[in-house]
């Protein structure tokens, strides 16, 4: 299970083997506070009755969760966990201190393991970490991405079930149960809420902790939530984890927050080959075309299909891995504004450039060939549309001064590697020189376009992302492309002198926005488009919590299956 293990000089995260027991106890059990669930629907099985009692709908409800757990032996989802360390500043303000990240695959075919793209060696064995002689502490990213899993053996004879309230989650009527381990239930079991939804009885969130503690160890809270993704598949896509005052043996209380999300649960159905799903005719005879379209590619032309053969190599493998999402809306909204900046500049490039969305966390942009890519956290956290003309100017320059792009993956064997190699094998740097030429370049097209008398938002943007980048370095540091900050240097940094000062204390100053506030992922189809959350005014400064980890509070709904209908939620009953 997860498990704070306190060592002599360090904390690490201990982990237990996840193996799913699918064998079903039927005894019964006394339910407290038991309360008849007659209106329940068998949604999927037709077959089922409704349950009568609050005793079958526990049985439903164990049924049901250990069938998720033989859904999730075939499914090989993109975990990421990104946790930050927290410390009270004189306002008695939690502030972040410290940062780690981890990304990788999570494989729950034989108990659960992970393919480690980024983080610590091992990616979920226990390992020492010390920092100039002072105890550490130090995560495996694995403990977070089990939080999953409710019970690895969920049976009705280890625990006593209460029920609360009926409750809405979004759209999801749910029951509202307390799950509480007895006293003989081996360790490890689950203490705290869930919440089931009242047509199949899937558990859609559970809330709490895990039970007894362990000697000389602890236990995390945490608040996991599943979404619908498909018919009868309410699958894991958030968990948000914190402690604010968890004592431990080293004299120093634990105090962080960090966000999972996973990701790419149909990577298959995203890269089916289209070729063997069409009926192709050839005509019987050649058709000759003496046109000059028919022509060889001269020289320059046969340069620029050379490059872009590079580039949609390097893309469609990212896609495939999982790392980049689908062409979509937010793309076409990318594109906007790199329009404006081309037509006001009276720039006409031979090709057409092209936006993408890097679905992971740390805030980084990067050009491949004429595709400008930028990573889901940066756009959360920009506060505006000039900022964004700033981040998308700056790799827009690197097209326009023409530097130069690394055709090597034109050859398609370069790209026969592991999926979590690719943040080795992959590499869009940029020369030092190339930086400060398109930062020059990029001022150039801001003041000719439309965002010219906005960039004061962007320069403070700028100074929020500088002051941030000592104590959250995980966030701001790049896989793929250049940093946009260091203690050192900050990219664009020209524009620092036309910001404004930075005024924590007001609250109509927004340098920078939480994380997860802007964009929306599909973790089944990985697509992204824009949250659709309506602004909502601050009570106070504390809100404005810049580049921070907020909890996750997404609004549920059923996947819809044919023929099926939304109706009002406030429609009137009939008789």
């Amino acid at each position: 299970m997860r498990i704070l293990q306190v060592g002599l000089l360090s904390l690490w995260l201990m982990l237990v083997s996840c193996l799913p027991a699918l064998s079903q106890d039927s005894s019964s059990s006394s339910s407290q506070g038991a309360a008849n669930d007659t209106t329940g629907q068998s949604g999927g099985t037709l077959s089922a009755p409704a349950p009568a009692s609050f005793n079958e709908v526990m049985d439903r409800v164990i049924q049901k969760e250990h069938f998720f757990l033989a859904q999730m032996r075939h499914m090989r989802p993109m975990v990421e966990t990104y946790l930050q360390d927290l410390k009270t500043d004189s306002n008695g303000n939690a502030i972040p201190v410290k940062d780690q990240y981890f990304l990788g695959r999570l494989d729950m075919s034989d108990g659960p393991e992970d393919t480690s793209f980024v983080g610590q060696a091992g990616f979920g064995r226990r390992m020492l970490n010390r920092l100039t002689g002072l105890y550490a502490m130090q995560f495996l990213p694995l403990g977070f991405a089990q939080m999953v899993v409710l019970d690895t053996d969920f049976q009705k004879k280890y625990y006593d079930f209460t029920f609360v309230r009926r409750e809405f989650l979004g759209e999801v009527r749910c029951l509202v149960i307390d799950v509480q381990p007895r006293e003989n239930a081996p360790p490890g079991r689950f203490l705290g809420r869930i919440w089931v939804e009242d047509q199949d009885y899937n558990v859609v969130r559970f809330n709490g902790t895990y039970f007894p503690h362990p000697k000389n160890g602890y236990y995390l809270h945490f608040d996991s939530w599943r979404l619908n993704m498909r018919s009868g598949a309410w699958l894991p896509a958030y968990i948000y984890s914190e402690e604010s005052d968890m004592k431990t043996s080293i004299g120093r209380p634990l105090r962080f927050r960090a966000q999972t999300r996973l990701w790419g649960y149909d990577l298959k159905g995203l890269n089916k080959n289209a070729e063997f799903t069409q009926i192709l005719v050839d005509s019987p005879q050649s058709v000759k075309d003496q046109s000059d379209a028919a022509a060889d590619a001269t020289p320059v032309v046969a340069q620029r299909m050379w490059e872009r053969q590079a580039e949609d190599n390097a893309v469609e493998r990212l896609q495939k891995i999982g790392l980049l999402a689908p062409s979509g809306e937010v793309d076409k909204i990318l594109m906007t504004v790199v329009n404006n900046l081309l037509v006001t500049n009276n720039i006409d490039l031979q090709s057409d450039v092209r936006c993408r969305v890097l679905l992971t966390s740390p805030l980084e942009s990067f050009t491949i060939g004429h595709t400008i890519v930028v990573s889901r956290g940066l756009l959360d956290v920009l506060p505006d549309e000039a900022s964004l003309a700033m981040v998308l100017a700056h790799e827009l320059s690197h097209i326009v001064l023409g530097h130069q792009f690394d055709t090597k993956l034109a050859f398609n064997d370069r790209l026969f590697f592991p999926d979590e190699d690719s943040f080795q094998r992959l590499d869009f740097k940029r020369r030092s020189s190339d930086e400060d030429a398109a930062d020059a370049k990029a001022l150039e097209l801001l003041k000719n376009s439309p965002y010219k008398d906005k960039l004061g938002s962007a320069g403070l943007f700028l100074k929020a992302l500088q002051q941030s980048a000592p104590e959250l370095p995980n966030l701001i540091r790049p896989h793929l492309g250049n940093s946009m900050a260091s203690n050192k240097s900050i990219r664009m940094s020209v524009l620092l002198a036309s910001a404004p000062e930075l005024e924590p204390q007001r609250t109509d100053q927004i340098a920078a926005l939480p994380l997860g506030g802007r964009i929306k992922l599909d973790p089944w189809t990985d697509q992204v488009e824009l949250a659709k959350a309506k602004p909502v005014a601050l009570a106070s400064a504390r809100e404005k919590m810049p580049f921070e980890i907020t909890p996750f509070f997404p609004y549920l709904t059923r996947y819809p299956t044919p023929g099926s209908e939304k109706v009002a939620l406030t429609a009137p009953a009939q008789k």
